[in-house]
């Protein structure tokens, strides 16, 4: 598997990108589950072929506004350490390449440990928002 490829999805009119590398599958909206008493950023969970998994709300993660479910929405499953979590996201594009060297770090190199970015990559006429899938959690 390439090292340097992203799924690259929508978040209001901002193109973001994930590493495909943990990626397991990409579902349409389904039915979530609310889990009483978690934070506003935690949808609550879905049954995905007999796993529950827990799925959070980019948009209100990144302090973005909310914004209702429609036919492009999408959940991006994960896995990370062996845990599987969704991500509610507008709409996915594409799976791409991201060559290293088109990926910009030192606009956040101060601020690097407080963000969910790891760079911004810059393909043809539009900026790629590369997040950091572990801070998002909070790992």
């Amino acid at each position: 598997m390439n090292e340097n490829q992203y799924v690259i999805f929508k978040l209001a009119d901002e193109f973001y990108a994930i590493k495909i590398d943990n990626v397991e599958t990409i579902e349409r909206d389904m039915e979530i589950t609310r889990v009483p008493k978690t934070d506003g950023h935690i949808r609550g969970v879905i049954n995905l072929r007999g796993e529950i998994v827990p799925v959070i709300d980019l948009r209100i993660r990144l302090g973005l506004q909310e914004k209702s479910a429609d036919a492009e929405t999408r959940i991006i499953v994960n896995k990370l350490n062996d845990m599987m979590i969704g991500y509610v996201v507008d709409s996915t594009y594409e799976v791409k390449d991201i060559d290293p060297s088109v990926i910009e770090h030192s606009s956040f190199d101060n601020n690097i440990s407080e963000t969910y970015v790891k760079g911004i990559a810059k393909d043809h006429d539009r900026m790629i928002i590369l997040l950091d899938v572990d801070k998002v959690l909070g790992i």
